[in-house]
C-alpha cells in the first residue's frame, strides 16, 4: 500500500461549535450492504449528506438509489480503502464538492476466518485482513484528517469487534482478531493526538449482527448500526474520546 497524498494540514486550532445535521456530510466505507448501509440510512434519516463509500460502483447506486427512495441525501462513491488512488480521487471530489468532510465511519472489513487456528493459519489470509480491516483505515482516515481540522469538528468511528478485544475468548478467526486489535490501538493512538482539536474518535463493536459476514442469528442491522450512528454524533460536550463501545457503553479494550 502506498502513502496517500492529501492537503496540507493546518496547525491545530479550536474546536468550533457543532454544525447542524443538515449541513454534515459524512462518509462510510463499505457502505452498499450489511451494517454500512444500515449506518448510510441512518445517518441520511437525520438529514446529512451521506457519502456511500463501495468498491464496485454499480452496488454503490444501486445501495444509493434505494436510500434516496426514502428520502436521504446518498451519494455513491467508489472507494476500496486498499487501494491508494481511490482514496486519493475521493479526497480531491469531497474537496471540491464540499470543503468539508465531518464524519468518518471505517466500516468496511473483511477476512472473518472463523475456521482457521493461529498456529496453522495461512499467513496471506492475515496479511489481507490487516491490509484491509487495519491499513485501509488508517490511510483513510490520514487522508481525509485534513478535511476535518480545517473546521475544527469531525467525528471518527472504527467499526471494530469484542473479538478483537485483548481478554477475549476463544481461537477462532485468528487474522480477524488481530486486525481488529490493531485498529483498537490504532484509535487509542489518533484519539490521544486530537484530543482538543474538535475531532472525536472512538471504536465501536456491533455487535454479532445478521449480516452476510456474520450470518444468520445475530442481532438486528439495525441495532447494531445504532450504536455506530451515536458515535457519529456525538456532542462536543462532553468530550468522549478514545473509548471502545457496545451499545453506547463502554467496554474493555
Amino acid at each position: 500500500m502506498n502513502a496517500v497524498t492529501f492537503p496540507g494540514r493546518p496547525h491545530r486550532r479550536r474546536e468550533a461549535p457543532d454544525p447542524e445535521p443538515s449541513q454534515r456530510v459524512a462518509l462510510v466505507s463499505g457502505g452498499n450492504r450489511g451494517l454500512g448501509f444500515e449506518v448510510s440510512r441512518q445517518l441520511a434519516q437525520l438529514g446529512m449528506t451521506v457519502l456511500l463509500g463501495a468498491r464496485r460502483p454499480l452496488a454503490g447506486e444501486k445501495a444509493a438509489r434505494q436510500l434516496r427512495r426514502e428520502g436521504g441525501a446518498v451519494i455513491p462513491v467508489k472507494l476500496d480503502v486498499t487501494l491508494t488512488r481511490d482514496i486519493e480521487e475521493l479526497v480531491a471530489r469531497i474537496d471540491a464538492d464540499y470543503g468539508r468532510l465531518d464524519i468518518l465511519v471505517n466500516n468496511a472489513g473483511a477476512y472473518f476466518d472463523i475456521d482457521s487456528q493461529a498456529s496453522s493459519v495461512d499467513l496471506g489470509i492475515v496479511r489481507q485482513a490487516l491490509e484491509t480491516n487495519l491499513l485501509g483505515a488508517w490511510q483513510l482516515t490520514e487522508a481525509m484528517l485534513p478535511l476535518m481540522q480545517r473546521h475544527g469538528y469531525g467525528r471518527i468511528v472504527n467499526v471494530s469487534s469484542g473479538c478483537g478485544a485483548m481478554d477475549s475468548e476463544g481461537t477462532g478467526c485468528p487474522a480477524y482478531r488481530v486486525s481488529k486489535a490493531a485498529l483498537n490501538s490504532h484509535t487509542r493512538l489518533l484519539a490521544g493526538e486530537l484530543a482538543g482539536t474538535g475531532i472525536l474518535v472512538n471504536a465501536v463493536c456491533p455487535g454479532w449482527v445478521a449480516t452476510d459476514m456474520g450470518g444468520h442469528g445475530g442481532r438486528p442491522v439495525a441495532d447494531g448500526a445504532a450504536g455506530i450512528v451515536w458515535a457519529a454524533t456525538l456532542p462536543s460536550r462532553p468530550a468522549v474520546n478514545g473509548g471502545f463501545f457496545r451499545d453506547r457503553q463502554r467496554i474493555d479494550w
